[in-house]
């Protein structure tokens, strides 16, 4: 009698397989399936035309695309490699193997289609009974951006390389009046060599281009704020009688710096500190999150590295979400999103911001934790009533909600999905993959919340 088992790989088989038989009743790929299903892809599905071989239905490639992102699957060749070498992406594509071509190119054309589903998915979390909108967490993260920092190219280094390449074209130029009479290296063309310096000259024109329209955008933006401050000392100065104290504020430099660059793969991108240290190529990726559910409920991808400017552009994001979905009563934002007219903005569209308004440390005393609420101020503006709360016990308990509200969020799309770099080029593009990858973490989170309910 054998001690193993047999091992047959040849034996056919006597029905027709089926990967739905393959795959447990409880799988992430069978939720996606569902969900996918339920998705309203009209505007996908009325984009098609008749005629030609028949295409993949995009629920099915739509749910190629999710289900990758949901597990660290991000590549359209690894896409299209995994229809064949798993059977959770065999079930998706119902033992069909699209190729890559035809996946990326789904995904190019309807990312902004795409980005409609977000919401679709948070009222499927609503009507699961999972998302409830009253505390949200707003933070962000830097993402690498699909190009290298070392591509990055200076407005001055620029006007170097441009004026060595115009003098190595006048060199070869010269050489090609001369060749008859001259001995031309081993392997050097000079058509070649002209050509490549022409394009070469080119890019570079695009790259000093854009430094430059960026550096009117600054000046323009810099000089209405110089201007403003001006006029706000001399107010002040027409109401007392007296002249302002300090120094007065400096006119903005008009032109580029000679620091100011672009990068020549991804000209959108930009570079921005890392928090370990250092410098990269990168896109500030943001989140906006419940509380209690971790769903992300609103999200965006800025070009600054500081977060400072990032709060109205997220109230108007979640202004835009479906009545049906709640209301949000309270806003948690580290400091980096402080400031007066941050506070403003939340009180007027109606949401209690708590944002931190400076660096806290990470031991308190414990006389200070548990010291008693001090009393209120009386008509207190927007900003001590937010400051006075932060100390009270309530408003501490409900900030400390931040620190595990979006950080583990952006934890597990960048640890537990992989998700650490961007595929796609371009700000418009990077914003609706990253849409992508919020949904598909909010399907995952959604499968996850499901099975503990």
């Amino acid at each position: 009698m054998s001690t193993f088992r047999p091992v047959d790989r040849d034996t056919g088989f006597l029905l027709p397989p089926s990967v739905d038989e393959w795959l447990p009743e409880r799988h992430l790929a069978r939720f996606v399936v569902e969900v996918v299903g339920g998705l309203n892809l009209r505007a996908m599905i009325g984009s098609y035309r008749g005629g030609g071989e028949a295409a993949y239905h995009p629920h099915l490639l739509l749910g190629i695309l999710v289900y990758g992102y949901a597990t660290g699957v991000f590549s359209s060749r690894k896409l299209e490699r995994a229809t064949y070498d798993s059977v959770a992406f065999r079930f998706i594509a119902a033992n069909q193997h699209p190729d890559h071509d035809t996946i990326a190119a789904f995904r190019r054309r309807f990312l902004p289609q795409i980005e409609a589903l977000f919401v679709q998915v948070l009222l499927l979390a609503r009507e699961m009974g999972v998302l409830q909108l009253g505390t949200v967490a707003l933070d962000g993260t830097k993402i690498h951006a699909n190009a290298s920092r070392h591509s990055a190219l200076s407005y001055q280094h620029a006007g170097q390389i441009e004026a060595q390449l115009r003098a190595e074209v006048a060199e070869l130029l010269a050489k090609a009046e001369a060749a008859d009479g001259a001995d031309l290296p081993d392997g050097l063309s000079i058509p070649e060599e002209l050509a490549r310096r022409e394009q070469r000259l080119a890019e570079i024109a695009r790259a000093r281009a854009v430094i430059e329209a960026r550096a009117r955008e600054r000046h323009a933006r810099e000089q209405a704020e110089y201007d403003a401050k001006i006029a706000a000392r001399a107010a002040k100065a027409a109401a007392t009688g007296q002249k302002p104290r300090g120094r007065p504020p400096v006119p903005p430099v008009e032109g580029p710096g000679s620091a100011d660059q672009v990068n020549l793969t991804d000209g959108e991108s930009r570079i921005m500190p890392m928090p370990g240290g250092g410098f990269e190529q990168c896109y500030n990726a943001q989140a906006c999150v419940a509380a209690g559910s971790l769903l992300v409920v609103a999200q965006n991808v800025v070009q600054a590295a500081n977060d400072k400017q990032q709060i109205e552009p997220m109230l108007d994001k979640l202004a835009a979400l479906p009545p049906e979905l709640g209301q949000v009563e309270t806003l948690l934002a580290d400091t980096g999103y402080f400031s007066v007219a941050n506070v403003q903005a939340c009180v007027a569209a109606d949401i209690d911001p708590l944002l931190a308004m400076g660096r806290q440390p990470h031991h308190p005393p414990l006389a200070e934790r548990f010291a008693p609420d001090p009393p209120p101020p009386e008509q207190p503006t927007p900003l001590e009533a937010m400051a006075h709360r932060l100390r009270t016990q309530e408003g501490k308990k409900l900030y400390a909600l931040r620190k595990h509200t979006p950080e583990p969020v952006f934890g597990i799309i960048k640890a537990a999905l992989g998700f650490r770099q961007f595929l796609l080029r371009g700000l418009d593009k990077v914003r609706g993959e990253w849409n992508l990858v919020t949904m598909a973490y909010n399907l995952k989170r959604l499968f996850a919340l499901a099975g503990a309910t």
